[in-house]
């Protein structure tokens, strides 16, 4: 069995992200039952030199749908970073699943060896191969970040377990017996 671009990098964040779009309504549950304007936990952050919830989306997002254009060779398409509630974060998150909904499997083929030349801050440029910038690059900062917007949200009192976070493999745990 061979394992695709594809199915390491759109297969697996499309999930990830519509749990992390879950685990914000139960964040905008918890405001409201707790009588707070929601715009605190887009706004909190795990420490102060942290990114607060609405970055940590934004770049969830961001490495999605970085993954699904520059394996296949093309050039991400750039959505502004002006989201400041819920709500909006959420629609992001929409709009990152419908982009990368476009991706085909067969368009990632070669794509491990596709030469990856991406800007950084300042005057730096990570220049890698499709596969390393998918393993070493690309999956270590989605989770990463979805991760942390959890984390936010729990620290913040939102009542989130593990089971919110694996949510989306729900379908596949059963009884032994």
């Amino acid at each position: 069995m061979t394992i695709s671009l594809y199915d390491i990098t759109v297969e697996a964040f499309t999930p990830m992200l519509r749990t992390l779009s879950t685990l914000l309504d139960k964040g905008a549950e918890h405001a409201k039952a707790k009588g707070f304007d929601p715009a605190v936990l887009v706004n909190a952050r795990l420490a102060p030199d942290m990114f607060p919830l609405s970055r940590q989306v934004q770049i969830a997002c961001d490495q999605a749908k970085n993954a699904a254009a520059r394996l296949r060779g093309q050039e991400p398409p750039v959505f502004p970073d002006d989201e400041t509630t819920i709500d909006q974060l959420r629609a992001r998150i929409e709009r990152t699943l419908e982009y990368m909904a476009t991706a085909k499997a067969a368009e990632f083929e070669g794509g491990e060896d596709r030469d990856i030349v991406m800007p950084l801050r300042g005057d730096m440029v990570l220049e890698v191969k499709g596969l390393g910038f998918a393993r070493d690059w690309t999956i270590p900062h989605f989770y990463f970040h979805v991760v942390t917007a959890y984390d936010i949200l729990r620290h913040n009192g939102v009542e989130l377990g593990k089971r919110d976070y694996l949510g989306h493999v729900a379908s596949a745990i059963r009884s032994r017996g």
